[in-house]
């Protein structure tokens, strides 16, 4: 995995949200991105849990775990899909299809743009911050910033 890959988990608790960086330089199928956050996070079942990943200054990635739903995911730029094994990983979580004749123009998000929008980010305010020039890691702070865990992504930072 890149060095410049930073990967945290956040679950919401009756007290906010509290967070723990997750490793996930062993992760190989999408199921082991989940297990890495519950096993992190210690979750028992139904909490509400925002697994948050960077790398470089090329794209980032929020999945969604609660319970027994079936986990969501948001792509920043399905060109993530040519960066590394975790880029493949959450390219394939969000659907994307390996496209190695792509000319790489443009940020193409990807995946469940609605994944934050019963939290305070709406799928157009996702889709926007995405498309802005600016750090990947300066995009999860501004949507930290929203959902109101921003002291602890600055805490694991």
């Amino acid at each position: 995995m890149a060095s410049n890959t930073f990967s945290a988990a956040f679950v919401r608790t009756s007290n906010g949200w509290s967070g723990a960086e997750v490793d996930l330089t062993g992760a190989e199928i999408v199921d082991d991105l989940g297990d890495a956050v519950m096993e992190t996070l210690g979750l028992s079942g139904d909490e509400l849990a925002l697994l948050c990943v960077e790398v470089e200054d090329e794209w980032f990635a929020i999945a969604r775990y609660r319970g027994e739903e079936e986990p969501r995911v948001f792509l920043s730029d399905a060109h993530a899909i040519l960066s590394n094994n975790l880029g493949e990983l959450f390219a394939e979580f969000a659907g994307v299809a390996p496209d190695k004749e792509s000319n790489g123009l443009g940020v193409r998000p990807a995946g469940d743009f609605e994944l934050l929008s019963d939290l305070g980010v709406s799928s157009e305010e996702l889709l926007e911050l995405s498309m802005e020039e600016g750090l990947p890691a300066d995009i999860l702070s501004v949507i930290a910033e929203r959902l109101s865990f921003a002291d602890e992504l600055d805490r694991l930072r």
